[in-house]
């Protein structure tokens, strides 16, 4: 009667390991020796262990921890998961409004999001959170982690932070129903801001109604356009090619080059330029990631834009979700993605082409600047040998509030005046 879960679980290996492993009988042959060793480990576990666990539990358990010893960004996710990750890429789910990974058992904040609970209550990319309502984070995985931070609307949770210079403290935040509006515009005199969250579906088409909107309020006198894509955490890989496709004539965008050569696919701007050719500033900074990265890029190297601030994040992986039938889905890195000029930025970043810290008392400490590289099980760049993440301080009362922006704007007006007098 206890051969049928073995059996099972057998086979399910089989299927995942085989086609990889089995290209000659000596490979095959140690496939089945490893699988075998899964099956008694398994088998001793469901008869031994000294409570009871499902059969379910544990090769949920396992497949959890093969997808999670690959790299930081590779996950098993749960139905429930699974639909909570399609609603996000919609733009609205329920939460505290925060972008996390996990940092040596702590959950690290990547970065908050514009206009939510976390956001008001001050938490800051860089923090790691150690307690969640005064339960330990040590010992849960990421996925366990988020789904104590959801909840019911308009319950508290408490997280204990550590941050940088500071002694533990706790910030109590109300749950909520997060709505991403990815994309938000305002006129800084004669300069169009736009600040993008987040790469959403609704990204593109609100870059667009925020573009023409502003260029119709300006009249005619707009001097640039300011991208501003600090601690932006990413999102999907189509809506960076449509941003960047929104400020490019022509050429690549980005590629992607996976395990196989046959794999690798180049994506190209299309003709049409949203801006008109004003120029641009992108700002980015330690939380800018992914998606931020390839728009960074793809503008860098086609010198449409000057970057400034402070080196991103350095995800230069692409994660590609795989329904699993029945059972949710797996999130696996499956390739690498290269800007234009053919750079890997996997755990180095890009780096501005005007670097500016963002003002504040005292710099920041170097504990809090983590980025990719810094992961556990971080894939390395194979092109290689081998903000400003948490804005910690406040800005001195002499200081712009926002310096990063107020040294963009002032870029783009000294560009305006330059080309002015060249013409004249």
């Amino acid at each position: 009667m206890q051969s049928m879960p073995r059996l099972v679980v057998l086979a399910t290996v089989l299927i995942l390991l085989i086609p990889q492993t089995a290209s000659t009988q000596d490979q095959g042959a140690e496939t089945y020796k490893q699988v075998k060793l899964f099956g008694d480990v398994f088998e001793r576990v469901r008869a031994d262990y000294v409570e009871e666990v499902s059969d379910q539990e544990l090769i949920e358990a396992a497949i959890r921890g093969m997808l999670a010893s690959l790299d930081p960004h590779s996950s098993y996710l749960d139905p429930k998961s699974f639909q909570d990750m399609r609603v996000q890429t919609k733009g609205e789910f329920g939460g505290l409004g925060i972008e996390v990974t996990m940092e040596n058992g702590l959950v690290k904040v990547v970065s908050p999001i514009d206009d939510t609970p976390a956001f008001r209550a001050g938490v800051q990319a860089g923090d790691l959170i150690s307690h969640l309502d005064s339960e330990p984070v040590l010992g849960l995985t990421l996925a366990e982690a988020v789904e104590k931070m959801r909840g019911p609307v308009n319950t508290d949770l408490v997280l204990t932070i550590r941050r940088p210079n500071r002694e533990p403290f706790d910030v109590t935040i109300t749950r909520d129903i997060i709505t991403v509006q990815s994309v938000r515009s305002r006129l800084e005199d004669d300069v169009a801001y736009l600040r993008v969250t987040a790469f959403n579906e609704q990204t593109s088409p609100g870059l667009e109604e925020a573009v023409t909107r502003l260029a119709e309020r300006a009249g005619g006198s707009l001097k640039g356009y300011v991208l501003d894509l600090r601690n932006n955490p990413g999102g999907l890989l189509d809506q960076a090619i449509a941003v960047s496709d929104a400020f490019l004539d022509h050429g690549e965008i980005v590629s992607t080059r996976g395990r196989h050569p046959d794999d690798a696919q180049r994506y190209n701007a299309r003709e049409g330029d949203l801006a008109s050719g004003l120029p641009i500033v992108v700002l980015i900074n330690g939380g800018s990631a992914s998606a931020s990265e390839i728009v960074a890029g793809a503008l860098q190297d086609h010198g449409r834009a000057i970057i400034m601030g402070t080196r991103s994040f350095g995800k230069g992986s692409v994660q590609t979700i795989i329904p699993l039938s029945g059972s949710g889905a797996m999130r696996l890195t499956t390739s690498r993605y290269y800007t234009p000029s053919g750079r890997s930025i996997q755990a180095t970043g890009i780096e501005p082409d005007i670097e500016v810290e963002q003002a504040r008392l005292e710099p920041l400490d170097s504990a809090v600047s983590r980025r990719e590289e810094d992961l556990r099980g971080a894939l390395s760049n194979e092109g290689s040998e081998d903000g400003d993440s948490a804005e910690d301080g406040a800005a001195s009362e002499e200081e712009p509030k926002d310096y990063q922006l107020s040294r963009a704007i002032d870029l783009l007006q000294g560009l305006s005046l330059f080309r002015e007098r060249a013409l004249n």
